[in-house]
């Protein structure tokens, strides 16, 4: 039985041809080089690429990136190492080490999926988004698509489902206003409004993902569960166990610190009351 390709090997286990020799690394031009247009990663940090080209300009670039050929001759896709492409040429390098590949679309997204889900890279919507095209363009199933980029299939269901929340919601997890925890819990309510007004109490009130679920629940109406009353002490049902002896009704003894406490004598009939009152003025 053949392995099937998933995140634990790595990027070679989608290149054809394994793993490249040193001598397999050529120089190619930095402006030859088009960005991959099924890249799933959207935003750049420019603070941490100025620091990588600082660091490549001091000690040069140690990893190559990983590119196609293009369909016109000389130009060169790239399919995994955009953010060392980018700050290569921040740093103004003319020439850049590089791995020539062949690989169809559907690899490119595959492998720079699997590059930045390994660098822990990918913001979850822009996982999402990749997860997408790999359903909708390619027909991978969410089975398919765990096996690939090592993930569970629950984890891809759930990531897809981002999508669905309203553009609010989706730009504040952008952002960075709220976790994809809060946006999942935002995913239990009914309608497109709910969820954008549950939003705007979220940021307006600092909530945690624990504090937004339990806005979510009232929203939807959930009754919070009963809160369980602990067992009252041995020597308290004894005691009421005795009065109703004593009685002949039920009795209930609440004790509360300091030697405060209720003792409660229940009646059915107004006959059983006058019972009851008699015997207690006795």
């Amino acid at each position: 039985m053949s392995r099937r390709a998933g995140l634990g090997r790595g990027l070679e286990a989608l290149i054809p041809g394994g793993t490249p020799p040193a001598s397999g690394v050529s120089q190619l031009p930095v402006e030859t080089i088009t960005p991959n247009p099924r890249q799933p990663r959207s935003r750049f940090d420019p603070d941490e690429l100025s620091e990588l080209a600082a660091s490549i300009l001091e000690h040069g670039l140690l990893q190559p990136v990983i590119v196609t050929q293009d369909e016109d001759p000389g130009r060169y896709i790239l399919v995994a190492g955009e953010r060392r492409w980018l700050a290569a040429r921040q740093a103004g390098l003319s020439h850049i080490p590089a791995i020539l590949r062949e690989a169809n679309d559907q690899q490119r997204l595959e492998m720079a999926l699997i590059e930045n889900v390994q660098r822990a890279d990918l913001a979850p919507l822009e996982a999402a988004d990749a997860y997408r095209q790999l359903a909708d363009d390619f027909g991978l199933s969410h089975e398919e698509i765990a096996a690939r980029v090592g993930k569970s299939r629950t984890a891809v269901t759930n990531t897809l489902r981002l999508l669905k929340l309203p553009e609010a919601v989706r730009e504040a997890l952008a952002e960075g206003k709220i976790s994809e925890g809060h946006a999942r819990a935002l995913l239990a309510l009914p309608t497109s409004q709910a969820q954008s007004a549950a939003l705007h109490s979220i940021i307006a009130h600092e909530l945690n993902v624990r504090q937004t679920e339990a806005l979510v629940r009232r929203l939807s109406g959930e009754r919070p569960a009963p809160v369980e009353k602990p067992s009252p002490p041995p020597e308290v049902v004894d005691l009421e166990r005795r009065l109703e002896d004593s009685l002949g009704t039920r009795v209930s003894l609440n004790r509360r610190s300091r030697g405060h406490g209720t003792l409660v004598i229940h009646f059915y009939s107004d006959e059983e009351l006058d019972a009851l009152i008699e015997r207690l003025l006795e």
